[in-house]
This record gives C-alpha cells, structure tokens and sequence, in this order.
C-alpha cells in the first residue's frame, strides 16, 4: 500500500471512528493523524491497521482498537507538559500518542522482544523512555505521575499504581475478569481516590505481581 493510501485510510479511521463517536479535543486528533499505525503492527497486518479493531502482534498480545486507544486517551485529560506512565507498551503506538500529547512518557512492557521492537519503534522520540519489567508495580524511579494509562486488564487496581499518583492525577484500567473488564477511571483526591466507569472492554491480561500471575496460561 502506498504512503498516500495510508495517509488516506489514517484520516478516515480519525473521522469515522474517533470523532464521530464524540472525541473531538483537536490535539488527540491530529495526534491519531500524526502518528502511523500500520508502523506499528506486523507487516502482514500492515493493510488492516486503519480498521476499526484490534489486530496481533506476536507473544499473546494486541494492538488495541483505535477508538478505545483514543477514549483512554482522551480520559487522561492532558494538556501538553504532563509526565505520564504507560503499563503495557505492546507495539508501542500508544506511546506514540502520548508521546505527541505529553512532556514525558515512560512505558513499561514486560514481554522482551516486544520491548526490544518498541524501542526501537519509539528512539525518534526524545521525550519516551522505554523499560523492560513488571508494569503491575509501576516505574517508582520516575514517580509521581500526572497520569497512568494500562493497557492490560487487571482483576483489581494495583496499589502500586495509585501510590504513584500525583493529586490531582489520573489513572485509565480495564478492570474485572479474563474476557470482558469495565474500562475505569480513577483520580486522586488527597488521601482517597474517586472512581468512575466508562465503558465495557476485553484486554488481555495484565501480568506481573499484581496482575495476573504471569505462569497462568
């Protein structure tokens, strides 16, 4: 497919299925226009990266759907100098957006070759820094966080993740069993956190000491 092609099926995709499912902050928008999926997912689903769902990338993992990468995004609510915490960095497009979005990233993947790819994806970013380790605890060497984006399904918040709040800021996690989750948003409020579900999802899961157990199949 020719660069025109994508750049073609890139403005639909934000058309179609971003704003006209009501996300209309135009820096998120021009951040889906900006960044470039089909670089982001195997060669073979190269063609099918601009569709409205979520494809394979290798090691029982997804890129997910455009719009649910759009809607967590959007509840972050940035504003362009923010430090935020990515857990699950996957292919790395939604460090990518963030990366457009945000003053600082840090992502956080627990698979070795996909935090190998991804880095590699990612070096033309100045502002996003890769690490290889257990993302259900969080990055406390970067800590405290403006906002925290998981990009797995957690069968409970992790308190490691909420400790690494800063007041004020914002954690986006699919919560709830394997298959099906509550998309939640969580923020800080001085010694408590208010909570509020968005949508229902389906992640795979969030491995690590408090995730899933990272042995279970």
């Amino acid at each position: 497919m020719s660069a025109q092609k994508f750049e073609t099926e890139r403005t639909r995709m934000v058309d179609r299925q971003i704003a006209a499912r009501g996300i209309h902050d135009p820096r998120i928008l021009q951040a889906f226009k900006t960044v470039q999926r089909h670089e982001f997912v195997p060669v073979e689903y190269q063609s099918d990266a601009y569709d409205d769902c979520p494809l394979p990338i290798g090691y029982g993992q997804t890129i997910s759907q455009p719009y649910i990468v759009a809607l967590m995004t959007s509840n972050l609510h940035l504003q362009g100098t923010e430090k935020v915490l990515e857990i699950g960095t996957g292919s790395g497009y939604q460090a990518a957006i963030l990366a457009e979005l945000s003053g600082e990233v840090h992502t956080v993947e627990l698979v070795p070759e996909l935090a190998s790819r991804a880095r590699e994806r990612l070096s033309l970013y100045t502002n996003v820094y890769c690490h290889l380790a257990d993302g259900s605890l969080g990055w406390p060497e970067a800590s405290p966080y403006d906002g925290i984006m998981v990009t797995a399904a957690a069968p409970q918040t992790p308190k490691a993740l909420l400790a690494q709040l800063v007041e004020n800021g914002r954690l986006v996690i699919p919560v709830g069993g394997r298959g099906f989750q509550k998309l939640e948003v969580w923020q800080k409020r001085g010694q408590a956190f208010t909570t509020e579900s968005i949508v229902h999802v389906a992640f795979v899961p969030l491995r690590g000491e408090e995730g899933w157990d990272k042995k279970d199949p």
